[in-house]
């Protein structure tokens, strides 16, 4: 069968690596962690419902189980694929060359329509912090008003270009971060360590323990469609991805470590927003005002993240001639104006949705577009062992079924315990997905819309197989 998927790319030189083909600046390594870090957490907002659901200990030893049977393996995969095929079409482009164009696509549409739903949750949430201090905006006209100008003013950063989304990421990272340092530097003279040990099996709500574990840590996947804006992307990323890693997972366990230790555990009391009531317990108002300022801010960094991984994506696949070529255009700031809006059209439309709908009907998709992604990794893997990889796992065939089967089961139970309501919306809409197809390539033989691949891409039927000994190892 031979080694057909070795893609090569070479059409950017070594002078011009800092920047895209347009002469815009690319993402370098900082910019590119923190994008990282708000497309799979933006700081531990959320996780408190872990220990409301399982308390204190299953929740600390959930997140670092978790992380090793679901993040690890996904952000390892993403950075072996990633630096294989380093263009803006990301996980599309992986299952298209695995699988062909239809499933390419399908991947496509199930992942965008998967990151849309997510998009739309943003603003509510930014809101939701923001109507303690401004009760108008609770709900009503005010709010829907208040979600249609927060979603303008951030698709038009994401308009402006994707180095200054990366810096702004940058920032609020930081800021989102910070007053968790200090949290946990002020508990630490409270700690009592026999909290930690609190556990009741017979009480734990395993539907929330599971969701808020999964939803805390997926998403790993979506910077590949980034990856044709990333500064010198077959060394930048799977660092950045390893580096990130470390960030997003110890983002979550030092809050909870510490603060579960520093107040008594009453269970009920961990939802959403809790750590702002611990804040202001051990650090008094100011710490607790800080804390919500870094909620709604990073409500603003997921926002700006999750849109530019859609409309990259939509990009990515224009130039592969999945899409029509309008998709393709760029503004004069290089940025994807047509994928942008079509994605800000989506989050308006779905701003509707109630949090648990969101939550369930993005899962759903997500898991369907990541079994396509492990099919296209092993695939590739077992009939193209010796095509070029600038990064690999370092594990042979076998060793990266075993690596996959934990979170292909975690898959398989998130998906069976969605409701009836959510598996049927999303089962119509990757239906839908399964004609949209066949009906983009007849008005492409019908000349009705222009659809062509990019002149600076590599043909992936027709590709040069390279040897495997430069791959860069995973430094973390």
């Amino acid at each position: 069968m031979g080694d057909r998927v070795g893609v090569k790319y070479n059409s950017i030189n070594e002078a011009e690596e800092h920047k895209g083909g347009h002469g815009i600046p690319k993402v370098s390594m900082i910019p590119l962690i923190f994008l990282i870090f708000y497309e799979v957490s933006g700081g531990p907002f959320g996780i408190e419902d872990s220990v409301k659901a399982a308390g204190p200990l299953l929740a600390i030893l959930g997140f670092l189980l978790f992380a090793l049977i679901w993040s690890v393996p996904e952000a390892l995969i993403t950075a072996e694929m990633g630096t294989m095929f380093p263009e803006n079409g990301g996980y599309v482009v992986w299952v298209s060359s695995a699988l062909g164009p239809f499933w390419g696509f399908q991947q496509g549409w199930a992942k965008w329509l998967s990151g849309v739903i997510d998009n739309a949750l943003y603003p509510v949430l930014f809101l939701d912090y923001v109507k303690s201090s401004v009760p108008a905006l609770g709900g009503g006209l005010p709010r829907t008003l208040a979600v249609l100008i927060l979603t303008v003013a951030l698709t038009y950063m994401n308009y402006r270009g994707l180095t200054i989304v990366g810096w702004v990421a940058v920032f609020l990272g930081v800021f989102s971060l910070l007053p968790f340092f200090v949290m946990g530097l002020i508990a630490i003279p409270q700690i009592e360590p026999s909290r930690w040990l609190e556990m009741d099996l017979g009480s734990v709500d395993w539907g929330l323990y599971l969701n808020t574990l999964f939803w805390n840590l997926n998403y790993w996947d979506s910077i590949s469609t980034l990856a044709g804006e990333v500064e010198n992307p077959k060394r930048t990323l799977p660092r950045a991805l390893s580096y990130a890693l470390v960030l997003v997972v110890g983002g979550y366990l030092y809050p909870l470590i510490t603060c579960t230790a520093a107040v008594p555990i009453v269970r009920e009391h961990w939802s959403d927003g809790y750590f702002s009531d611990i804040a202001r317990i051990l650090g008094g108002i100011w710490l607790h005002s800080w804390i919500q300022a870094a909620a709604a801010l990073s409500n603003m960094g997921n926002f700006l993240t999750e849109m530019s991984s859609d409309s990259y994506q939509l990009l990515g696949m224009a130039e592969r001639g999945m899409l029509p070529d309008f998709f393709a255009k760029r503004s004069h700031y290089g940025t994807p104006l047509i994928g942008i809006l079509f994605s800000a059209f989506g989050v308006i439309l779905l701003s509707w949705m109630s949090f648990q709908e969101i939550i369930a009907a993005e899962n759903y998709l997500y898991c369907f577009g990541m079994i396509l992604e492990f099919i296209a990794f092993i695939k590739l893997r077992v009939y193209h062992p010796n095509a070029s990889r600038p990064y690999k796992i370092p594990l042979g065939t076998i060793g990266a079924i075993l690596m996959i089967i934990p979170p292909g089961l975690l898959i398989i139970v998130v998906m069976a315990l969605a409701s009836y309501k959510v598996m049927v919306v999303s089962i119509l809409a990757m239906v839908f997905g399964f004609v949209l197809q066949p009906c983009l390539v007849y008005v492409e033989k019908k000349r009705w819309l222009r659809f062509s691949i990019s002149a600076d891409l590599p043909d992936l039927p027709d590709v040069q197989e390279i040897a495997e000994d430069d791959a860069v190892p995973l430094v973390v």
